[in-house]
């Protein structure tokens, strides 16, 4: 059998049947110190797809760099087929800093594909899409919700592309969302690339949730022994199909005040549920906040300091023949069974 080729990334290669970290030059620090990006190929010895997996591209989403890192231990990915993309830091100027954005404020999901000549955002985009995404056949992007605000593990992908969807469902998270992407996104840039990309939410800003890790790790294994990547042993197969939504809708302050909080993330709710109550801070006033219509949390805010007009409760409609809380509970407890994928690891 003819030798596979190597696979090239910026001046390095990486033969095939080995792996190696590359570091591809962003910039130099006021300070002197160089910025890279660190991607982690492997390149399996018979061909097959490239697949790219990337994680804080908002550096305070720390959640991915925890799936990346354990995804990179599994014993799956010494049969690898074909070559795996693995970033673990995209945004290493905001991971440093605790921050969503880099050094020039800007959002670099909402700069992509970016310019070589451009600013600092624009440069990394850049780097990021002619190295990364145009090199892969589909990827999958690792995110959380913001700081003070947590999101039940959900897999995101674009309205009316059909092998996005089927790859939605073999993930497996316990909620998916078709969703519209907006212009600069990563997902936006690589779909007039002709490469799908699934977007994971799951836990909070600067924080691990050992739920989203797990969902997260057995997700893109099942993705990755779908495309023919990886063999079946240690991907499982999902309990229940994931709850599916196209439509959501934030629940905001009334007032502001200190919030107390009644429902959480994987609940359903009825219309006219009290979700919580605000408070003022002598207790004099006192505010329910209730839902108008009925639906599954899918992401709530955390911080129970709250101001007039705030995001409180991100509600997804659902098929009223679907017992949401049901098939999240299977899902759940399917995960507390499955390994670690880590077995360093202790929770």
């Amino acid at each position: 059998m003819k030798k596979r080729s190597p696979f090239k990334l910026g001046a390095y290669e990486v033969d095939a049947g080995t792996r190696a970290t590359i570091d591809l030059p962003v910039s130099v620090m006021s300070d002197h110190t160089p910025v890279a990006l660190s991607v982690e190929v492997i390149h399996g010895k018979r061909p097959g797809p490239t697949m790219f997996v990337s994680a804080a591209i908002h550096g305070d989403e720390i959640i991915g760099v925890e799936i990346v890192r354990r995804l990179l231990r599994t014993q799956s990915l010494k049969r690898l087929q074909g070559t795996l993309l693995a970033i673990p830091i995209v945004n290493s100027f905001g991971f440093m800093n605790h921050s969503r954005y880099l050094p020039d404020r800007r959002d670099l999901n909402r700069t992509f594909p970016g310019s070589a000549r451009g600013s600092l955002a624009a440069r990394l985009a850049n780097l990021f899409m002619t190295e990364i995404v145009e090199r892969s056949d589909v990827g999958i992007d690792l995110h959380s919700a913001a700081i003070h605000r947590t999101n039940l593990p959900q897999i995101r992908f674009s309205s009316g592309r059909d092998q996005a969807l089927k790859l939605a469902k073999i993930f497996g998270a316990p909620f998916m969302m078709a969703s519209s992407v907006r212009e600069g996104s990563l997902r936006h840039a690589a779909a007039q690339r002709e490469v799908d990309v699934l977007l994971l939410e799951a836990g909070e800003g600067l924080r691990f949730d050992e739920f989203g890790v797990r969902v997260g790790v057995s997700g893109i294994l099942r993705v990755m022994h779908h495309m023919g990547m990886i063999p079946s042993k240690g991907v499982t197969t999902p309990k229940s199909p994931s709850v599916f939504s196209t439509r959501s809708t934030w629940v905001r302050a009334p007032a502001g005040g200190l919030l107390r909080i009644f429902k959480s993330t994987g609940e359903e709710v009825e219309a006219g549920d009290i979700l919580g109550i605000i408070s003022d801070p002598f207790g004099e006033m006192e505010t329910e906040i209730k839902v108008e219509a009925s639906g599954l949390i899918i992401g709530r805010i955390n911080l129970p300091v709250v101001n007039e007009g705030d995001a409180l409760f991100h509600i997804a409609e659902l098929a009223k023949e679907e017992n949401a809380e049901d098939a999240i509970g299977r899902l759940s407890s399917q995960l507390d069974g499955d390994p670690l994928f880590d077995e360093d690891e202790i929770i």
